[in-house]
């Protein structure tokens, strides 16, 4: 692991905490003085299933850059985005299933964002979803509108 200040790989852990699905912990580079937060997650051996027939292993970073991205210059919290993201995966993981199709972890990001932010919904949902015209998008507007 690397400064994401300065690049130097050699820092200390300053605190720990554990948190409901990760622990946290404080590092302080021993290079610039810069203290930064980790993150370590469970890995799980879970696979995820694409349309095109392919299989790759869930990948919590792919899933938060996708929500991250839909989510540009909205209101909505780092942490929120994080609680997305746990949610998500906690459900795939209790499914029981070695195996998720991508569809259900498109369906789950999109029910979470349809509660939390529409226009961010629309922006996933647009690269989700393939939508390629203004009428689709409609139809996709008009089907977010009806939810609520």
């Amino acid at each position: 692991m690397q400064c994401p200040h300065c690049g130097a790989s050699q820092h200390r852990v300053i605190d720990t905490r554990d948190t409901a699905d990760a622990i946290r912990r404080r590092r302080q580079c021993e290079a610039c003085g810069l203290r930064f937060t980790t993150y370590e997650h469970i890995a799980a051996n879970l696979l995820v299933s694409k349309s095109d027939g392919r299989r790759e292993p869930f990948d919590r970073q792919k899933l938060l850059q996708g929500i991250q991205i839909a989510a540009t210059k909205r209101p909505i919290s780092r942490e929120t985005i994080e609680g997305i993201v746990n949610h998500i995966q906690e459900q795939a993981l209790n499914s029981g299933k070695m195996e998720i199709p991508s569809t259900v972890i498109g369906q789950l990001v999109l029910d979470q964002l349809a509660t939390i932010d529409q226009v961010a919904y629309i922006r996933f949902a647009s690269v989700y979803l393939d939508i390629h015209d203004l009428n689709e998008l409609r139809i996709e507007i008009d089907r977010l509108m009806g939810r609520n």
